[in-house]
């Protein structure tokens, strides 16, 4: 079992500034996945209560001389501490700037090692760092979790493979500061959230107590998916009722999910995508929010990077 890659300037740039940062807020531990292709980011993919997040690059995006090989069809995965992993990533390109004065690009190596730790008898496995300068080497070492067996390994694909379903429908929030600043400001009102898509591209999102509802509501937003047009005499009712008779025809899915994991799913807006995309997965399973990213100075979709979150609903079924 074998990787060693050097991190691109790019590389460096996506993990330290963007997707590291998120996942630290997400939680404390997640799952690597090497595949030949790819890396992944898992968080809690094999846990159903919590938000599941999964980010996903191309090999060529973080990495130059990239070398994998594992007797299980050249996968590997382990877990780790996120906020650690974060701390070594942070170190290294501090000290490889320095040594590089100010280039950072293809200096960072990035390996595992299986090492013996001060008082320890066994060998452990660790990511490593190195960073090697004019005169000496820094070394990180990031200890991780015994790589996982073939059978935990199909484990994780399979979960992985199904998490991959899209929503029927789905729609695209370009400014999602405006959701943040709504859960923000009423996070603290009560815990739970009514999550309302239709078709015809209106979301809303509710926040509701025995005293009060509140609520905010985006729509016309551009569909991905099955889609349909507002009856014109929907056009004057409030948006409750509307999104009512949308659910009642089956033009809309209404979940209701814990403002918690709603407000935890925002942290992905530290990755920087350019628009997000939410949806109901049939029989109001989950809601999933698909965050877009576009090749710097284009219209074009960045399919090299992906990334998206899934909640659980708090009565899956209910819609």
């Amino acid at each position: 079992m074998k990787f060693k890659a050097f991190l691109t300037e790019n590389g460096v740039n996506l993990l330290e500034k963007r997707f590291l940062p998120a996942f630290d807020k997400m939680g404390k531990t997640c799952f690597v996945f090497l595949t030949k292709e790819h890396l992944f980011f898992l968080h809690n993919l094999l846990n159903g209560d919590g938000v599941q997040c999964i980010a996903q690059f191309r090999k060529d995006v973080l990495f130059d001389d990239y070398r994998l090989s594992s007797q299980n069809e050249d996968r590997i995965a382990f877990s780790l501490d996120v906020s650690l992993l974060y701390r070594a990533v942070k170190s290294s390109v501090s000290i490889c700037t320095e040594f590089s004065g100010g280039l950072a690009s293809n200096r960072l190596q990035i390996k595992l090692v299986k090492k013996l730790p001060p008082n320890c008898t066994q060998p452990m496995p660790f990511l490593t760092f190195e960073t090697k300068g004019y005169k000496s080497a820094v070394i990180q070492d990031v200890p991780i979790s015994k790589p996982l067996s073939r059978s935990q390994v199909i484990e994780l694909q399979t979960a992985l493979d199904s998490a991959q379903d899209l929503p029927p429908t789905l729609v695209q929030v370009q400014d999602p500061n405006q959701l943040q600043n709504f859960v923000d400001h009423m996070k603290h009102v009560g815990d739970v959230l009514n999550v309302t898509i239709s078709k015809h591209g209106d979301l809303q999102v509710q926040i509701s107590t025995t005293l009060i509802r509140l609520g905010t509501e985006f729509q016309r937003l551009s569909v991905i998916g099955e889609k349909t047009q507002a009856p014109v005499e929907d056009r004057n009712l409030s948006a409750q009722a509307r999104s009512e008779r949308a659910v009642a025809r089956g033009d809309a899915q209404s979940v209701e999910v814990s403002v918690k994991h709603f407000s935890k799913s925002l942290h992905c807006h530290l990755t920087k995508p350019d628009s997000a995309f939410y949806g109901i997965a049939p029989q109001g399973a989950c809601l999933t929010v698909i965050f877009q990213f576009m090749v710097p100075g284009t219209r074009q979709t960045d399919k090299s990077i992906s990334l998206h979150c899934r909640l659980p609903v708090l009565d899956p079924g209910s819609s």
